[in-house]
């Protein structure tokens, strides 16, 4: 995965939010949009840095606030869909395994419930797992949000760990229906018990968040870089919009891992993203 660079895009409301609610949070993480292209180049390894070798200046501005806290999460919660047929907006999570995934979804779920929220892990085994959503809801007897999370099984390096290119693009087309159980000897097929055959825009998805650990973005192996690329150019073929989570940021800068506020200021969080 060497080399994997993305454009720096303001933050998202979700994703400071979360800063925000630091305490909330498993693995502290940061979002931006993704770039129409990839690079391919050496980097060299991250090593935590001190406070003295981070930028004066933020690299994105940010105010760390009760008051804007509660201003992001009236405009998450308020969040409605421009188009009359779609209730929520469905956002597919995908990365490799162990990349945060769900966690991100917990950590999301526990700042709008105001505790710490743990939800079932979709699964690590190689052989089954299962397509769950997740509304985010506020706290008990509050509407639910316009935004849904879709959590599958984390990629794999090769078709047979973790779900096929396939089964992927099925599940954003909008044929996969909720709960469905994927096995890598049984693609979704249109005999599949289920199956959506004549999706509409409400049952696709509208957004791919590729979440990946910064602290193991050097380390992948050859083929979930080439997974990874295939996936981006089928997506932007089907002009679905395309977002990247980087987590784990406490474990590549220490003074982030100390104080969250500080992340904007981080030199090897910006070069990472």
């Amino acid at each position: 995965f060497t080399g994997f660079t993305f454009e720096p895009a303001p933050a998202t409301s979700v994703q400071t939010l979360l800063g925000m609610a630091e305490d909330s949070i498993d693995d502290l993480s940061i979002t931006t949009n993704f770039s129409p292209r990839m690079s391919w180049k050496k980097k060299t390894p991250f090593r935590p840095i001190s406070l003295a070798s981070r930028p004066q200046l933020e690299w994105r501005d940010v105010e760390w606030t009760e008051e804007q806290k509660m201003s992001l999460m009236k405009t998450v919660s308020s969040y409605r869909p421009s188009c009359e047929e779609v209730t929520p907006a469905r956002i597919l999570l995908l990365g490799p395994l162990s990349s945060g995934k769900s966690s991100f979804v917990s950590s999301v779920q526990s700042v709008f419930n105001g505790r710490v929220t743990n939800r079932a892990m979709v699964g690590s085994s190689s052989t089954s797992f299962t397509k769950k959503s997740f509304n985010i809801r506020g706290k008990k007897g509050e509407d639910p949000t316009g935004l849904v999370l879709c959590d599958i099984m984390g990629l794999g390096d090769g078709e047979m760990i973790g779900p096929t290119l396939h089964d992927i693009l099925s599940v954003i087309k909008g044929h996969v229906p909720e709960g469905h159980k994927f096995s890598p000897d049984q693609p979704v097929r249109s005999e599949t018990l289920g199956y959506v055959k004549r999706p509409s825009l409400k049952d696709k998805i509208h957004c791919v968040a590729f979440v990946v650990d910064a602290s193991k973005i050097l380390t992948y192996p050859k083929g979930l870089s080439t997974t990874f690329q295939q996936l981006r150019e089928h997506i932007s073929d089907l002009g679905v919009h395309q977002v990247a989570l980087l987590t784990h940021i406490d474990k590549i800068c220490s003074e982030t891992a100390k104080d969250v506020t500080q992340v904007y200021k981080s030199r090897i969080i910006q070069d990472t993203v």
